[in-house]
């Protein structure tokens, strides 16, 4: 697995790419040129990771129990071997997690389960439940769910998150989410946001004009909430 790190310090930034995307499209599409500032000032540090999405979630030739076994191997890597990676570059005490469209159900995701290792959480143009079918877009499960499944959505565990350590962890984490007014993903932000208020969950849902689902958003967005 291939990464890129932008920065000598700061806030660790885990930044995730979009569908079925590469570690080096944010540098491609000027998205790390956005926040040049921030990082040639030392606020923050950014691990741009890989992705798996056409072996999990976006393989359509393997079947859904699968694709969730083969995204809990990512997952895996990420715990094991890129956040400890993330500590000995970076000795900040500081990590958050952040991504686009596919992104940011990733970033989402993993500081929603793990949020005793994160302070902050950037989704942008995200997605939070793979299974609903917003707009043209497929239920990437294919009507199949476990007890996997189920805790890999977020809107769904968190409905019925009651472990009080947990709620606590999140309830500390700053959790951010930027969506467009015509995005498909919109109605799952506001859900999402919902869920996180009715749980005494603190979040920032912020609309923005038009679709804002491409990297000319993007660029504008991630200096903002990054």
């Amino acid at each position: 697995m291939e990464l890129l790190i932008f920065g000598h310090g700061g806030r660790a930034v885990l930044f995730f790419p979009t569908r079925m995307a590469r570690f080096y499209d944010y540098e491609n599409w000027g998205i790390i040129d956005a926040l040049t500032h921030q990082i040639n000032n030392g606020e923050i540090q950014l691990f741009c990771v890989d992705s798996i999405d056409s072996e999990s979630f976006y393989n359509d030739g393997a079947f859904p129990s699968v694709r969730v076994d083969r995204h809990l191997q990512y997952e895996k890597y990420l715990l094991e071997e890129v956040i400890p990676l993330i500590h000995l570059k970076n000795n900040n005490n500081y990590l958050e997690t952040a991504g686009c469209s596919m992104g940011a159900y990733h970033a989402i995701n993993l500081a929603l389960k793990y949020p005793w290792l994160f302070k902050k959480t950037v989704g942008i143009s995200g997605r939070y439940d793979l299974t609903h079918t917003p707009g043209d877009f497929k239920d990437l499960l294919n009507g199949f769910h476990n007890e996997q499944v189920y805790f890999n959505m977020p809107t769904q565990y968190i409905s019925n998150l009651h472990d009080e350590h947990l709620l606590y962890s999140v309830r500390n984490m700053e959790i951010i989410l930027a969506v467009g007014e015509t995005d498909p993903f919109l109605e799952g932000n506001k859900l999402l946001s919902n869920v996180l208020w009715q749980k005494g969950i603190s979040n920032h849902l912020h609309t923005w004009e038009s679709n804002a689902h491409r990297p000319y958003y993007w660029r504008k967005m991630v200096p903002l909430y990054i």
